[in-house]
């Protein structure tokens, strides 16, 4: 009886103490010594950033204290008046609850989507580290990815806001199917399709549990244990029908894709990125620029895969074979889409390259002759509009995310002060590895 009456007790507080009451506001305030609010713009130096829970509420010019807000009563201080701040970085194109190793083919039959999940816990907290706060996840086994999205959003576990593919759509025996195992080993894959109905299908299945994108392959791939090549692996047919289903159901689409051939009939069916790029032609170039897709080059992945094939047990041949001829080309294909004025965004691909190493990327593009500061547009306000989050995170401004980080260098001058960033924020929370 005196638990059921502590029980009513309980209820009755909640039903009349108000919810502002149960939890404070959180108010922080980010002194900012440089300060670049949108990569499009000018650095200011000398800046306020004010943050209530999880959200910028200000950013005002001098250092400000909370005394200087009107119904802030106190704030925490955060002295970065030493650094160069500035908006967290996104990573359109990762596999986060994975990575390359010689151990993936024993995961591969012995480890359950739970087991992905909880790899993928040590993995984004590494990405996060990287000074990513925001990771489009474009494959991966779809029960394990959606938990650890879902984990970070409700604050269980610290990682980057992530959006997720689940499965990626493939044809039967293609890039995305899992070649090489005797059959019934490997648990199906509802991304598998054949035909414009059956495709579809798998892009209405994707959606049903859950995906936030669709990813499907328009070619074949380097990583792929098939000696199939790198052309056209979907049909034209087949690619219009995923966009037209993913797009009428309120999903972009991004198509993995490196030769010409499949890299234009993904343009023509009207995808909103193509990744990987490696084989782009002239033709290429007109169709990105009429539909307006991004190009996401993962040039770092390129450079791992041509990297680990020299190194003996790590691909089989198949893999090697593909990988020292497709590796070294991404980089030109990055050069040739810049210097054309294609869309780009950041990607890495990581999963192929370590986790926690994201930042190398931006290196690489600037060695593919792009300008410090459109690297950084990449890897923020484009990447954001590509993942359609432009309303919640890419720049600082009032009403978006509090995701910040900061540099003890200038990146516009020195891209590679980016790779250990000295302090990072997502949603308000202060990441410490």
């Amino acid at each position: 009886m005196t638990s059921f009456k502590a029980a009513l007790a309980v209820i009755a507080f909640f039903m009349v103490t108000p919810f502002a009451a149960l939890a404070a506001d959180n108010y922080r305030i980010i002194h900012a010594g440089s300060l670049l609010t949108d990569a499009r713009e000018d650095v200011k130096t000398e800046q306020t950033i004010l943050i209530k829970n999880d959200a910028i509420v200000a950013v005002r010019d001098g250092y400000l204290t909370a005394a200087d807000f009107d119904s802030v009563d106190e704030a925490a201080i955060i002295d970065l008046k030493d650094k160069f701040v500035m908006p967290g970085m996104i990573d359109s194109h990762t596999h986060i609850t994975w990575e390359l190793d010689k151990a993936n083919i024993i995961d591969e039959v012995t480890q359950t989507q739970a087991d992905t999940a909880i790899r993928g816990v040590a993995f984004a907290q590494k990405v996060l580290a990287a000074g990513f706060t925001t990771v489009r996840n474009v494959g991966a086994p779809r029960d394990g990815i959606f938990a650890l999205r879902d984990g970070i959003a409700k604050g269980y576990v610290d990682g980057p806001r992530i959006l997720a593919a689940g499965y990626t759509i493939s044809p039967l025996g293609g890039h995305g199917d899992t070649n090489g195992y005797r059959e019934g080993v490997i648990e199906p894959n509802s991304g598998i399709c054949n035909g414009a109905d059956d495709c579809r299908r798998a892009v209405r299945q994707q959606i049903k549990f859950g995906a936030d994108v669709i990813k499907f392959v328009a070619t074949g791939g380097v990583l792929s244990n098939i000696a199939a090549g790198t052309g056209q692996q979907f049909t034209d047919e087949e690619q219009k029908a995923i966009v037209e289903t993913a797009h009428a159901m309120g999903r972009k689409v991004a198509a993995h894709a490196h030769g010409t051939d499949g890299i234009n009939a993904a343009l023509r069916a009207g995808v909103d990125s193509i990744e990987h790029g490696t084989y782009l032609d002239k033709e290429s170039i007109k169709l990105f620029k009429k539909s307006g897709a991004y190009h996401v080059p993962t040039v770092l992945a390129g450079i791992t895969a041509a990297e680990m094939a020299e190194v003996p047990g790590v691909l089989s041949s198949a893999q090697a074979e593909k990988a020292r001829r497709v590796g070294p080309i991404i980089m030109a294909a990055l050069s040739k889409s810049y210097k054309a004025g294609v869309k780009i965004a950041f990607g890495t691909d990581s999963g192929v390259s370590r986790h926690g190493i994201n930042g190398r990327e931006l290196e690489l593009m600037v060695e593919a002759g792009m300008p410090e500061q459109a690297v950084l547009i990449a890897a923020t306000v484009n990447a954001a509009d590509l993942l359609g989050v432009s309303d919640q995170t890419g720049v600082l401004r009032e009403g978006l995310s509090a995701d910040i980080i900061a540099a003890d260098g200038n990146p516009l001058e020195n891209i590679s002060t980016l790779l250990k960033p000295s302090f990072v924020m997502a949603r308000g929370q202060i990441f410490k590895p």
